[in-house]
C-alpha cells in the first residue's frame, strides 16, 4: 500500500465483567481467557506481518501500564502510553491521531480494541488492508463491520446501504456506504435488524488516512482537534498529554465523530469475531461434558448441570445438585452466582472490599 500503515490497540478498561478474575489492574485483555496468550498478546501478534512493532501504538492507562510493559517486550517502550486520566474513547484515538501524526501526517491508521477473539489471522489481515486501500481510494473513514449471527441487544448495529466498487479493492470483499449508526437495540429491535439483512455488528474497528480524520476532528470536535494539533513532534508528546489529556471532554468516538462525518463506509470482515463480553459467552472455550458443564479445569460433577467453573492454577472442583451457575476461584476471592445474572458482576464490585476491585 502507498502509504505508511500504523496501528492504534485501544487496551484500558475497567476489568469488572470477569470479577473475581480481572481487577482494575487486570481487565479482560490483560486475561488469559482462551488460550495461553493474553487477549491483549493475540491482538498485537494478529498484526505480524501487516504493522511494524515502531508502527504499532498500546494505549493503556495507569493501572494497568506495568502489567503492558510486561506483557510486551518487542514494542518499544515509547509506544506504549498511559493515559493520565480517564476518558472516553474519542480522547483515546484523538491520543492517537496526534501521536501518528507526529510521525507521518500522511499515515494511514487502523484503530482496533485489545479484547477480542479472532482466530485467523490471514482473514483478518486481509480485510485490514481492504479496509486501508478504501481509506486512501476515497479519504472516507472505514469501519469493519461484522455479519450478525444472531439478534444481539448487546452490540451496536451499523446500517449499510449502497454498495460501493472501488479500484483497490477485490469484488469479493463487501465495502457499503454506511447510512447511519444505531444503539444497542432492545431485543424486538435486534431481531428487526436481523430480517432486514443491512445491518452489522459495530466492533469498534476503524481505519482511515491521518488527513481524512483530522478534518472530521476539526469539523465536529474543536477541542480534540486543539489538542491534536498541540502535538506538532513526537518530542512534545508526552508534555501535551501531561498538560492538556485531563482536560479533554468524555465523549464516545461514535457519537464525536463517526455518527457526523459525511463520509463512512463499512468494509464487511472476511474472519471469525467474538467479543466474549462475559463468562457465558467465554464458557464455549471451555469443555464440556454431557449435562453441559463448561469447565477450564477438572470438574466432577453430580446431579449438576449446565454451570460454568473457571479456575486458573487447574485444581478440581466438584459440583453436587446445583444448576445455572457460575464458579470462578482466584488466590483471593471466590464468585458464585446465577449463569443469569452475569450481566450483573459489575454492579457486585461496589460491595466487595477496594483491595479485591
Amino acid at each position: 500500500m502507498p502509504n505508511s500503515l500504523y496501528a492504534l490497540i485501544l487496551a484500558g478498561g475497567s476489568g469488572e465483567r470477569f470479577w473475581p478474575l480481572s481487577r482494575r489492574a487486570r481487565p479482560k485483555q490483560l486475561l488469559r481467557l482462551v488460550a495461553k496468550q493474553t487477549l491483549l498478546e493475540q491482538a498485537v501478534a494478529r498484526l505480524e506481518g501487516l504493522i511494524a512493532p515502531e508502527r504499532l501504538l498500546i494505549l493503556t492507562n495507569v493501572d494497568q501500564e506495568t502489567a503492558v510493559r510486561e506483557l510486551l517486550p518487542q514494542v518499544p517502550k515509547e509506544n506504549i502510553v498511559a493515559e493520565p486520566a480517564k476518558r472516553d474513547t474519542a480522547a483515546a484515538v484523538a491520543l492517537g491521531v496526534a501521536w501518528v501524526a507526529a510521525r507521518d501526517h500522511s499515515a494511514t491508521m487502523i484503530v482496533l480494541p485489545a479484547d477480542h477473539v479472532i482466530d485467523d489471522s490471514a482473514a483478518f489481515q486481509k480485510t485490514l488492508r481492504a479496509a486501508a486501500a478504501a481509506a486512501e481510494e476515497t479519504g472516507a473513514l472505514v469501519t469493519i463491520g461484522i455479519k450478525p449471527t444472531w439478534a444481539c441487544p448487546g452490540y451496536g448495529y451499523i446500517e449499510q446501504g449502497e454498495a460501493v466498487t472501488l479500484r483497490g479493492v477485490s469484488a469479493e470483499t463487501a465495502v457499503h456506504r454506511v447510512i447511519r449508526f444505531r444503539e444497542k437495540p432492545n431485543a424486538d429491535l435486534a431481531e428487526a435488524f436481523l430480517r432486514k439483512g443491512n445491518f452489522r455488528w459495530n466492533a469498534g474497528m476503524f481505519v482511515w488516512s491521518v488527513p481524512s480524520v483530522l478534518s472530521e476532528f476539526n469539523r465536529h470536535t474543536p477541542e480534540l482537534a486543539s489538542f491534536i494539533s498541540r502535538v506538532h513532534t513526537r518530542d512534545n508528546f508526552n508534555e501535551t498529554l501531561a498538560e492538556r489529556f485531563a482536560d479533554l471532554p468524555r465523549i464516545s468516538f461514535d457519537y464525536a465523530i463517526m455518527e457526523k462525518a459525511d463520509r463512512v463506509l463499512v468494509v464487511e470482515a472476511g474472519f471469525d469475531w467474538d467479543d466474549v463480553g462475559s463468562w457465558r459467552a467465554v464458557a464455549k472455550y471451555f469443555k464440556n461434558d454431557a449435562e453441559g458443564n463448561a469447565a477450564n479445569c477438572e470438574i466432577t460433577a453430580l446431579e449438576s448441570s449446565n454451570n460454568i467453573v473457571f479456575n486458573p492454577d487447574g485444581a478440581r472442583i466438584a459440583l453436587l445438585g446445583v444448576h445455572n451457575l457460575i464458579v470462578v476461584r482466584t488466590a483471593d476471592a471466590i464468585l458464585i452466582c446465577h449463569r443469569h445474572q452475569a450481566e450483573k458482576i459489575k454492579n457486585l464490585l461496589g460491595q466487595v472490599p477496594e483491595e479485591l476491585q
